[in-house]
């Protein structure tokens, strides 16, 4: 798997990425801090315990408002692989995949260790941030996934029976690879996916999801995004339940008012695809981002997984600045996505300038280790 190279960046493009970089991330998390208080709920559930109108702010989750899951968390791990990727490409070796395995192994131990071992210093800065050891609500398949060091691949995947959203909600980052050609972010999105959620539609909701981003990352409209992800996934093998999906999410648009029940219609059971369609549509309709993340959380199920998709897309496509503010002040972890996203976008358009197979800059390495 490889690159091409990366865009020329003058200062106005790598603000307007950097931007686009802090907006995803941040919106992955909003969404998922506004779906969180109410996931699984049914909408009688959520208008009972949130007023006629369900949830219209940030509520109470874990013991705090604001608070994400295991969404948010390992959407940050597929940042850091996919920044020790290319730190590690200077030894000459380039399998990101690999990188983004070790990135979620990391996420796993998380999972099982009371805090940091700060023995580990291979381990980089992002797996020493306490906060994110709490559990939130991980799924059986990412635990069984993750559970050992064997790496799934679409040729051997890992829970090749599972359909649900996980894979597709952490690929966010592999959207801004904006030096990258479409086909190899999908392809990247689905490599990855077969590590934790190996059936077919699971894999090709994520690739699909990742293109929708990749376009809104290179200053794509949504709908053009998403067309232009139709017409690549239709090469590939077993596509029609994603590509239709995403089909009727963009019919849904001309149905009238947005509603929650047709949230819930393209949602259906829950699946990988099903909450891609429905975070399309809520992206698609939403007179701003909040009115976006609010259809997306309110339509019972699995609201934590469709406000971060939502999220994801929104803040793409507008930036930071547009995100609430009033949410963002109680975010969970905001400060460690601001860095986080802050280096990501300082890795892709000056990475140059921070390491080389001659001479790295020795903080970099710390933060990324090669190891």
């Amino acid at each position: 798997m490889g690159a091409t190279a990366g865009a020329v960046w003058g200062r106005a493009e790598q603000q307007d990425f950097r931007s686009r970089v802090r907006g995803t991330l941040l919106g992955v998390a909003v969404g998922d801090a506004l779906g969180a208080p109410v996931d699984g709920m049914a909408p009688q559930e959520i208008r009972a315990a949130h007023g006629a109108d369900g949830v219209v702010d940030l509520a109470v989750a874990y013991g705090r408002r604001g608070a994400v899951t295991h969404f948010t968390q390992l959407t940050l791990f597929s940042v850091d692989g996919l920044i020790r990727a290319q730190v590690r490409r200077d030894t000459g070796a380039w399998h990101p995949p690999t990188d983004l395995h070790r990135a979620y192994l990391r996420w796993a131990a998380t999972q099982r260790d009371w805090g940091p071992d700060e023995r580990r210093k291979e381990d980089g800065w992002l797996a020493r941030e306490e906060w994110l050891y709490a559990r939130r609500a991980p799924t059986r398949a990412l635990l069984l996934g993750l559970g050992d060091d064997t790496m799934g691949t679409p040729e051997a995947p890992k829970n090749p029976g599972e359909r649900g959203p996980e894979a597709a909600a952490r690929s966010a980052p592999f959207g801004l690879l904006v030096g990258w050609e479409p086909q190899l972010v999908a392809q990247l999105a689905v490599e990855c996916a077969a590590q934790t959620h190996g059936h077919p539609t699971a894999c090709l909701a994520a690739g699909a999801y990742a293109l929708a981003v990749h376009g809104l990352a290179r200053g794509e409209g949504l709908d053009a995004a998403v067309r232009r992800a139709l017409g690549l996934l239709a090469a590939r093998p077993g596509h029609p339940p994603v590509t239709d999906a995403l089909q009727r999410a963009l019919g849904a648009v001309r149905q009238g008012l947005p509603t929650p029940e047709r949230v819930a219609e393209l949602a259906g059971q829950g699946t990988a695809e099903g909450l891609v369609a429905a975070a399309v549509y809520c992206a698609l309709v939403g007179e701003d981002v909040r009115h976006g993340l609010r259809l997306a959380v309110n339509h019972g199920g699995p609201a934590a997984a469709t406000g971060a998709l939502t999220g994801g897309l929104l803040g793409a496509l507008h930036g930071e600045t547009a995100l609430p503010p009033a949410w963002l002040t109680e975010l969970e972890g905001r400060p460690t996505i601001l860095e986080l996203a802050d280096d990501f976008a300082m890795e892709m358009t000056q990475g140059p300038a921070l390491h080389g197979p001659t001479g790295s800059a020795p903080g970099w390495l710390a933060r990324y280790p090669r190891a």
